[in-house]
This record gives C-alpha cells, sequence and structure tokens, in this order.
C-alpha cells in the first residue's frame, strides 16, 4: 500500500471525511485500550486510523499484504466491478484472508476506506453474512451522519444474535435513536444477556429517565415473580437513572457537531 493510501493513518486522520479531524478520544477509547477494542464489540468506537495502525501490529505479513490491496482497492476504485464493488467482494474474503478474529476490524477499514454510503450500506447488510452485518453496524458512526441507516439498527435489535444486538447499541444508535426506541434497545440488552457495557452513552442518556427507570423496575418485578434472577445490570442501569447524580458530560459525536441524542452541541 502506497503511503498516501486513503487508509494510511496519518492521511486518515488529516482527511475530510465524515470523521472529520477526529482521534481515538472522540469515541471515548484512548490510544492504551484499543488493543483490546479489536477483540471486542467496540470497533465503532475507534478511529479508523487507530483501528489500522493496531490491526497492522497484529497480522502476519501476508494478511497485511491482502489488506493493504483490499484498502487501496476499495479508496481508489470504490465504484462497481462487475454486479457488486470489488470491497463488497473483499469484505466476504477478510474472515479466510485475516482470521476470524480479525475479521470483524478488517471488514471496518473496507468500508470506511470505500466510503460507503447508507445506501450500499445497506445493500450489504441485507445481502451479508452475520459478520458482514456486524461490520456494517460497527461502520455507520464513522459513514453515515444522519439517521437514514438506523432501519438496519432496528432490524439488528430485532434479532436474538448477541453479537449484533451489541452491535447495534453503539454510538450511531445512542445518536439517532429517539426515546423508546433506546430504552427498548437497552431492555433487549438485559433480555438477551447482552453487557450494557455495549450500550454506548448509556450514562447520559439514562440519566434521570423516569419511564426507564420503570421499565427497568417492571423488568425486575416479573423476574421476581417468575422465581429467575434479575440480571446483575439492571441495577447498574437503575442506578443511572437517579436525578440527582450529577451526569456524565455529553460525548463528542464523529464530526464533532453532533451529541448522542441527535442534536446540534
Amino acid at each position: 500500500m502506497s503511503r498516501n493510501s486513503p487508509m494510511n493513518p496519518a492521511d486518515t486522520a488529516n482527511s475530510d471525511s465524515s470523521v472529520g479531524d477526529t482521534d481515538s478520544r472522540v469515541y471515548g477509547v484512548d490510544n492504551d485500550s484499543l488493543v483490546d477494542a479489536l477483540d471486542s464489540d467496540d470497533l465503532a468506537r475507534v478511529h479508523p486510523a487507530d483501528l489500522h495502525r493496531r490491526l497492522d501490529s497484529r497480522l502476519t505479513g501476508a494478511a497485511r499484504a491482502w489488506l493493504d490491496q483490499a484498502l487501496e482497492e476499495a479508496g481508489t476504485h470504490p465504484g462497481t466491478h462487475g454486479p457488486i464493488s470489488v470491497w463488497e467482494l473483499r469484505l466476504a474474503e477478510a474472515g479466510r484472508r485475516c482470521g476470524a478474529e480479525h475479521a470483524d476490524a478488517a471488514r471496518v477499514l473496507i468500508l470506511y476506506a470505500a466510503r460507503a454510503d447508507a445506501a450500499a450500506l445497506t445493500r450489504v447488510y441485507q445481502q451479508g453474512t452475520a459478520a458482514e452485518r456486524r461490520a456494517v453496524l460497527h461502520t455507520l458512526p464513522h459513514l453515515v451522519p444522519g439517521p437514514d441507516a438506523l432501519p438496519l439498527v432496528e432490524d439488528a435489535l430485532r434479532t436474538n444474535d448477541t453479537r449484533l444486538v451489541a452491535a447495534a447499541v453503539g454510538p450511531y444508535a445512542a445518536r439517532h435513536l429517539d426515546p423508546h426506541q433506546w430504552r427498548h434497545a437497552v431492555l433487549k440488552c438485559l433480555f438477551t444477556g447482552v453487557p450494557v457495557a455495549a450500550v454506548a452513552d448509556l450514562g447520559r442518556r439514562a440519566h434521570a429517565d423516569a419511564e426507564l427507570a420503570r421499565m427497568l423496575g417492571d423488568y425486575a418485578a416479573e423476574r421476581t415473580a417468575a422465581g429467575r434472577p434479575v440480571p446483575a445490570d439492571l441495577q447498574r442501569v437503575l442506578t443511572l437513572t437517579d436525578p440527582t447524580a450529577t451526569p456524565p458530560a455529553p460525548a463528542t459525536a464523529p464530526g464533532g457537531s453532533r451529541g448522542t441524542d441527535g442534536e446540534e452541541s
């Protein structure tokens, strides 16, 4: 890959992409934690330039060469090649070329390099495997500034695939889901056993939310009445709804122009 490749970290950090000149702090992840982020469903919170740098350090020579070529193709020829785009073919190869443990990160980088818009991301999501759908969800906050891709989040939240659900409740959902949808997304995590740590901007959105507190109380009562344990995460979220607690500062959205509720900041 050339040094002026679309995914060269130095170039990406200074590009005029949808995430602007943001760095890893925008996503609530510091540089020291990025290695762990590669092994979690937290890829949406890591700036692609940082993600690329860390992934490079983990790949074998052959895998790194393949990724470099895939990113070069995606950035240089984002259009179609036959019935589908070249970079879409590379998404399908990522697991075999980079290994299952690195495939999600590689797919996020390919989508980002291709500057896939909401229509392209929707096509990949609808036609792709569960792994490719996860990558699309992780990429949304990097590429889609508005709510156009919310139907993908809503679809993922209707599934019982815990990895899809975890990917769906990232920064894009925090920014664009309305209060009713967002509360039900939190409950979906509790229902399916997805750790609420996956819910982006949980503390700020849950703060002083009396309706969420009521829903959590009802769910806890139902579990108790049925002789079932109450998820430990439920009490954590319930504590966050306390209106007397000091709310956390709003998270800075990609590009720095909107808060996580979708309003201008």
